[in-house]
């Protein structure tokens, strides 16, 4: 199929599949989600494909959702989980559990996905690349979910499964993000290298998966899936994806898109991670 929003190469038992918005930092966009699973999809159905490689175009990996035009408009027609008041709840889980879904077909695919961070993985660009198999970054790149601060909450919920309770409460109660280097010497990262040897790292690691048969690489990927898939999973994804609703309508959550709209989202984003105290007009409860 064509893509608008990736690149989808194959070469030696690998395929490599892109983020292609350099311009907007691989920002995701109502198309990127399906096109990911698709793209995972076709690989599936390739019997020379081993191995799936996912990194971003240009400056970095993905920056998450394309927030800014929508947080500044106080239209009704925003498309990012936004919509006129009263808020219908189902409404807003259905697009956004479809969205978790399609990342998901990175976790759920039977060949090892491998996701390749330089600059940043940051917000729903984490989303994506921790529903990968492997993470393995520069030493320089950013990791994080800042809008959990205010105005979101990842919906995979990948981070208690990938680090345990607190070092994930760590960061998504702080929003906190962390570097490459520091993602490694947690577990977060299989490994990290200098950026200019991130493509050697992530290399050596395909060279080892590449000669392994697709079979018995199914098999051994649905032995530790099914060991967090029996802990609970889905039910969790489940509950992040409600609250990821919540979230962006919370009197902080709506605050916060007011706040956009008057001082526009880069101002908005600086005040929410400033450390001070958020939505000051907010009422104490």
């Amino acid at each position: 199929m064509p893509y608008e929003t990736l690149l989808y190469e194959t070469a030696d038992r690998v395929c490599t599949i892109t983020l292609n918005r350099p311009e907007r930092f691989n920002a995701i966009e109502r198309r990127m989600p399906r096109e990911i699973r698709a793209a995972v999809e076709a690989a599936e159905r390739d019997p020379d494909v081993h191995v799936i490689v996912v990194k971003g175009a240009g400056k970095g990996f993905c920056g998450g959702y394309d927030l800014k035009k929508f947080a500044e408009r106080s239209d009704s027609d925003s498309g990012a989980g936004e919509q006129e008041m009263p808020w219908d709840p189902t409404l807003d889980f259905a697009g956004m559990w479809r969205n978790t879904q399609d990342f998901m077909s990175l976790w759920r695919a039977r060949k090892p996905t491998i996701a390749q961070v330089h600059g940043a993985a940051v917000a729903g660009g984490s989303d994506i690349a921790l529903c990968c198999d492997f993470l393995v970054m520069a030493d320089d790149a950013r990791i994080g979910y800042p809008p959990a601060r205010v105005w979101g909450v990842p919906t995979p919920a990948m981070w208690v499964y990938r680090l345990g309770p607190q070092a994930a409460k760590r960061l998504m109660m702080t929003g906190d993000l962390i570097s490459g280097k520091e993602a490694a010497e947690i577990g977060l990262a299989l490994k990290a290298a200098p950026a200019a040897e991130l493509d050697a790292a992530v290399g050596s690691l395909v060279a080892r998966l590449k000669g392994v048969p697709r079979n018995q690489l199914m098999m051994t990927k649905m032995v530790v899936n099914q060991a967090y898939e029996n802990m609970g999973l889905a039910t969790t994804q489940m509950l992040a994806t409600f609250f990821d609703g919540v979230a962006r309508h919370s009197p902080e959550g709506i605050w916060f898109r007011e706040r956009a709209e008057e001082v526009g989202f880069k101002q908005a984003v600086a005040e929410r991670d400033s450390g001070d105290p958020i939505a000051p007009h907010v009422s104490k409860r």
